[in-house]
């Protein structure tokens, strides 16, 4: 599997890990979907396209991570399947200048709306966190993440 899990205090965390950033950030997203309820249960009947932007690659994952909660959460869509199309990193602009987003995500995201009746939930993520968050490269792509539940 592309990530593992670990304990951390009353919060679960996820390192993930890739050849490409887009592959990472899948991984991520594989990651805290299957701490939630069983990849399997859930079809690819439905598409979303998710646009995430940051100052930086950490707040990305954060970001991304917690867009897919609200498509959960919000929505009821369920997410089981992520085509990670697009991750730039723009190390010269910075939203605190005002001068644009430093790091952007497209994604195809495949699931179906929740169906209780197939749909058994594991954890109940609040939000992926800011605390001690990491993303970085040396012979792969890592990054790490701790999970509010």
């Amino acid at each position: 599997m592309p990530y593992e899990t670990f304990e951390h205090t009353a919060d679960v965390g996820i390192e993930a890990r890739g050849t490409s950033l887009r592959e990472l950030f899948a991984s991520a997203a594989e990651g805290m979907m299957s701490l939630l309820i069983d990849p399997a249960a859930v079809r690819a009947a439905e598409h979303r396209e998710i646009r995430v932007g940051s100052d930086d690659l950490e707040g990305l994952l954060v970001d991304w991570l917690n867009e897919l909660l609200v498509l959960l959460n919000a929505d009821g869509f369920v997410p089981a399947a992520f085509n990670v199309t697009e991750v730039s990193e723009s190390p010269n602009h910075s939203l605190r200048s005002g001068s644009g987003q430093a790091s952007a995500l497209v994604a195809d995201v495949s699931g179906e709306p929740v169906d209780p009746v197939r749909h058994r939930f594991r954890l109940d993520v609040k939000a992926a966190t800011y605390h001690q968050v990491h993303v970085g490269k040396n012979d792969e792509w890592r990054a790490r993440v701790i999970l509010d539940v």
